[in-house]
């Protein structure tokens, strides 16, 4: 498993990291994402962390913490300091006034009930997974730096920010000797390339790594769905298509299309290559791959231990590219001074 830095941090991470949406099952959300229980739980750990995948991702409202919950109990047998744990709060997790956002006094709560969920002492990276329009940046960072003094956090970042919330955060962290997010959790794929606008270009200038979420496009690049024919039967999509980002189906099939093309030159699954693209791209960390079963989980630890060629990163940029808004397209005609990121 190849490991690389955290963004601007000395820390290193796997390239892929196992994701646990899919623990749980408690509601129709994450019930159409899976219903792993511990014993499969604790099954998909040790195969990850055969593969070197030992960074496992989760959040607070996964399931409403029972995905913190199995995790926990999957990983209580190992040395803590063999895995990574990551997790995320700010969105709302229960019915009480302060039961959201990113106050000082929602973030201690929200801390403190993750770590007796996941049953650990310390978090390797928390996440802030949504701003908070309503909090001071700066009661935000004290908060954080305090969780970090107090060795309950490691790192922290960020998702689901634009770029004006992440650098006005860095801003005042740089400002107020607080420290700095060291990564993005953001969402990234062939069919979903906004994350190249403005926060890969701010994530170069600023030392932030990308951690990719939904990889596979909200589930369009399984290899399952083509041209001319139905969702599958066991597709997310069914559910959840009109909760996540919304795509024009000849979009899809003309990307999906140029993924099976490469496929079949590289005997390569379509998600395979797809994850594969991901890890050649500028800030790009680590890609958190998630697994029904074992099988899923098996066929995304492929994506590593090979490399596309140039060409064929050529060919699936062309298939996946898509009209830029203002002042994206504008900046186009000024590479000269301005490039685009390498």
């Amino acid at each position: 498993m190849d490991y690389r830095r955290l963004g601007a941090s000395g820390f290193t991470v796997p390239a892929l990291s196992f994701g646990t949406g899919t623990f749980g099952g408690r509601g129709e959300f994450f019930q159409a994402w899976g219903s792993t229980d511990v014993a499969e739980a604790r099954r998909l750990v040790d195969i990850c962390v055969d593969a070197g995948v030992v960074m496992f991702d989760t959040a607070d409202i996964y399931s409403g913490g029972a995905a913190e919950e199995i995790l926990g109990e999957a990983l209580k047998d190992r040395p803590r300091d063999s895995v990574i744990i990551s997790t995320k709060a700010s969105f709302r997790n229960g019915d009480g006034a302060n039961d959201v956002g990113s106050s000082r006094y929602h973030l201690i709560q929200a801390v403190e009930k993750a770590l007796r969920r996941l049953k650990t002492d310390y978090i390797d990276l928390f996440q802030l997974h949504g701003f908070d329009a309503l909090t001071p940046v700066e009661e935000v960072l004290s908060t954080l730096d305090q969780l970090v003094r107090d060795g309950k956090v490691r790192y922290t970042g960020v998702s689901n920010f634009s770029g004006w919330h992440l650098m006005k955060s860095l801003a005042a962290a740089e400002r107020h000797g607080f420290p700095r997010y060291v990564a993005n959790q953001t969402y990234y794929s062939l069919v979903g390339r906004d994350y190249e606008h403005e926060l890969m270009p701010l994530s170069l200038d600023q030392g932030l790594g990308a951690v990719v979420w939904s990889p596979l496009g909200w589930g369009r690049l399984t290899g399952k769905i083509r041209r001319g024919q139905p969702l599958p039967a066991q597709s997310r999509l069914h559910k959840t298509a009109n909760m996540g980002p919304p795509l024009e189906d000849d979009y899809v099939y003309k990307v999906v299309d140029a993924l099976e093309a490469v496929a079949a030159e590289t005997d390569r699954s379509v998600p395979q290559v797809a994850l594969n693209w991901l890890l050649q791209r500028p800030t790009v960390a680590s890609v958190i791959i998630g697994a029904r079963d074992e099988a899923q989980l098996r066929q995304n630890l492929g994506a590593v231990g090979w490399t596309l060629t140039p060409d064929q990163v050529k060919r699936l940029d062309e298939a996946s590219a898509k009209p830029k808004a203002y002042p994206y397209w504008h900046q186009l005609g000024y590479t000269e001074r301005n490039p685009l990121p390498v």
